[in-house]
């Protein structure tokens, strides 16, 4: 076993957000257990491996509630800081229990499974334009004309909120999970999106409808319910997780594919493979580079290195996903691969309410991508494509496509 004290922290370069898979294969090799100083300046502990990735997921003694446990003891948190911290991801049990309880009341499978004809609407409706662009020889975004617009529809109107605030959505969105937004851009964001929640749930008592703000208002467990801090946290949740790591999921697998083409056309060819392929393509891509952090208020051992206490522990299930001891052929995709087992969603506890919804998603979007453009190819070099500077989120800046 090592001793954590002893052992330097590693800094990683800019260049991880272009390519954090060679940081990632090196440290599973040569330090699977890492502490690291990341490129926007927070030093923490990367775990790398399947194995120790999957069991330090679903390890109590790596805690979620940093507000309650790390904060100094006179620290109180304003509604700002109460509304993007301490939501479902940031809590452990009893407490989180109880919220996964109550949300799960409203996000039910049932509520999920009846949205595929909804999906599958807007999925037509958005390739319509798509397609009158294509066909007119245009070169397309197709994270603005697809990807992105997709998800972001279908959880606004899962919410119950107006599909044209979505632009503003992503606007917060992308200055909350970016690196290099500033202190100034993430309170700007948190304080617009805090507002917009709170006339949010002012209408939605007035005037409850059939949505989930309104299912999450009145989900009650034996006369519990959640609170205003508690609704909060959890719409920003729901919204910013709802539209981020899908629209991720379908341009990175787009990429992918398309970038593939024998697997491309083997999908294409093979409409029963779609299923597995989406779990594939989250293990491909994965749309987050890890989990969201962890703490240690112990020492804890990891994969042979004791972490001290009181340090942060990233999963990186992104690397996990790639591991050969778990994926043999981890770097080659393969869409009639069993991919069960991936971490895309998380593992535990924590694993992620909306998987549901995101393979639905997923499923929707490459089908009718595949069946309604045969002939859809890259308009730029693979190698130019720019990456977001988020150390969170794996996503691309644009993706530009055409016809032929």
């Amino acid at each position: 076993m090592t001793e954590p004290a002893a052992a330097p922290a590693e800094r990683v370069g800019e260049d991880y957000y272009q390519d954090p898979h060679a940081y990632f294969a090196r440290m599973r090799a040569e330090g699977p257990v890492t502490r690291v100083i990341m490129p926007f300046g927070s030093t923490g502990w990367l775990v790398t491996r399947y194995a120790d990735v999957r069991t330090a997921l679903a390890d109590p003694r790596l805690h979620k509630d940093w507000a309650g446990k790390l904060a100094a003891p006179d620290w109180a948190p304003d509604e700002v800081a109460a509304f993007l911290n301490m939501h479902l991801l940031n809590t452990d049990p009893p407490d989180h229990t109880r919220l996964r309880k109550l949300v799960s009341k409203a996000f039910t499978a049932r509520r999920v499974a009846g949205l595929r004809p909804r999906v599958e609407a807007i999925a037509a409706s958005l390739l319509d334009s798509l397609g009158a662009r294509l066909t007119a020889g245009e070169t397309v975004d197709l994270i603005e004309g697809f990807a992105f617009p997709l998800p972001v529809t279908v959880i606004c109107e899962l919410l119950g909120v107006p599909a044209a605030d979505r632009d503003q959505f992503r606007a917060w969105s992308h200055a909350i999970v970016a690196d290099s937004a500033g202190q100034d851009a993430f309170r700007a964001a948190g304080e617009g999106m805090f507002r917009y929640f709170s006339e949010l749930l002012a209408e939605k008592r007035a005037r409850p409808a059939d949505d989930l703000v309104s299912a999450l208002i009145g989900a009650r467990d034996y006369g519990d319910s959640l609170n205003e801090r508690e609704l909060m946290s959890m719409l920003w949740l729901l919204l910013v997780a709802g539209h981020e790591t899908t629209a991720n999921l379908i341009a990175s697998g787009a990429l992918a594919l398309l970038t593939n083409p024998a697997e491309l056309d083997r999908l294409r060819s093979d409409a029963s493979l779609l299923p597995g392929a989406v779990d594939e393509l989250l293990r491909y891509v994965n749309p987050l580079n890890h989990a969201t952090e962890r703490f240690t208020l112990e020492p804890v051992e990891i994969g042979g290195v004791t972490i001290p206490a009181r340090e942060w522990v990233l999963c990186v299930t992104s690397s996990a996903n790639r591991d050969p001891d778990r994926f043999p052929d981890p770097d080659r995709l393969d869409v009639g691969r069993d991919a069960g087992g991936h971490v895309a969603f998380g593992h535990g506890i924590h694993f992620c309410l909306g998987a549901p919804l995101a393979r639905l998603e997923g499923e929707v979007a490459f089908g009718a991508l595949l069946s309604r453009f045969p002939s859809l190819s890259l308009a730029a070099d693979p190698a130019s494509l720019r990456w977001r500077r988020s150390s969170l989120i794996h996503g691309l800046e644009t993706l530009p496509v055409r016809i032929g």
